[in-house]
């Protein structure tokens, strides 16, 4: 084993803890904000045009907070950001 490896793994640190600790940080710290950032883009992507450029009525039955794939992905977005906050509030709570 060399020198550094073995300064670098001493008693007192748990390196297999350690990256595990790291891993979650990077997913709950950054991952999270970033579903939630790309849940928000696919919420502004502009409507596809159906083909008639007439000014909207108040019978219209077009969607106007963009397209409804967008709509859906980011309903997956947040629906995946709700149930990560919902699972640590129950971990905190049951610990």
């Amino acid at each position: 084993m060399s020198p550094l490896l073995a300064a670098s793994s001493t008693s007192w640190i748990d390196l297999n803890a350690l990256w595990k600790i790291c891993v979650i940080g990077l997913i709950c710290g950054a991952g999270l904000p970033a579903v939630f950032a790309i849940g928000l883009r696919l919420l502004s992507l502009p409507a596809s045009s159906g083909g008639s450029s007439a000014p909207p009525s108040v019978d219209d039955d077009r969607i106007y907070f963009g397209n409804v794939l967008g709509a859906v992905g980011a309903g997956i977005c947040f629906a995946v950001v709700l149930a990560a906050i919902g699972l640590g509030i129950d971990w905190i709570v049951s610990t």
